[in-house]
């Protein structure tokens, strides 16, 4: 499959007709089009940087063939579009065209104890790549392919590389980085990756930019 990288935590897969997209936030500028032209959109959490509300309206009401999952906080959100709009939680599996989605959970990292922490879910797309949304999410099974947060009010490099070495991925892929400077996302890279303390190599995509995988 396809995987292209934009802005932040969205994450584009394309294969054999069917394109689903990750997390249109409202960090990413190109969301709305993205979505119209989905086959389907995977929200991890309601969030504003994984999910531009208006972008994912506009979407449904542009394409009738558009489905979204996510939890139910973004559900109630959106509102259910008859029946194209879905909650999902953890032990849901579920395809759309030739991708099979298993998924994980169940809930946001801590960001601090004064705030509530909300639901979150993890996607497993084809056994392949795996999104974990805002959570260092291990989901027990092997993943070729995992997309890694790397900035936010939630992260920590020390739990990141504890993360990945529990997963054990054969491919890193950073995302979540939009409060990173260049400099940055080139430090935390060498961290996670084989040249410090982690296992295998980071990838780092420019945004638009793909690789296949």
């Amino acid at each position: 499959m396809q995987l292209t990288k934009y802005n932040h935590a969205t994450v584009v897969l394309e294969q054999d007709g069917t394109t689903l997209v990750l997390d249109p936030g409202a960090f990413t500028p190109e969301a709305a089009g993205l979505v119209r032209s989905a086959t389907a959109v995977l929200v991890t959490h309601e969030h504003p940087d994984h999910l531009d509300v208006d972008a994912v309206r506009a979407g449904l009401d542009a394409n009738p063939d558009l489905v979204v999952r996510g939890p139910r906080p973004v559900v109630d959100q959106l509102g259910d579009h008859d029946g194209r709009v879905r909650a999902v939680e953890a032990g849901d599996t579920f395809s759309v065209g030739g991708f099979d989605i298993r998924v994980f959970g169940e809930q946001h990292a801590v960001i601090h104890p004064d705030i509530p922490v909300i639901p979150n879910v993890g996607y497993l797309v084809d056994d392949t790549v795996f999104h974990p949304g805002d959570a260092y999410l291990v989901p027990g099974v092997p993943v070729p392919t995992l997309l890694v947060p790397t900035s936010g009010p939630w992260t920590h490099t020390a739990e990141a590389v504890d993360y990945v070495r529990e997963v054990q991925p054969e491919r890193i892929v950073q995302i979540h980085e939009a409060m990173l400077s260049e400099l940055g996302q080139q430090s935390t890279a060498r961290f996670l990756g084989p040249d410090m303390l982690g296992t295998v190599p980071v990838t780092i995509l420019a945004p638009g930019e793909s690789i296949t995988v």
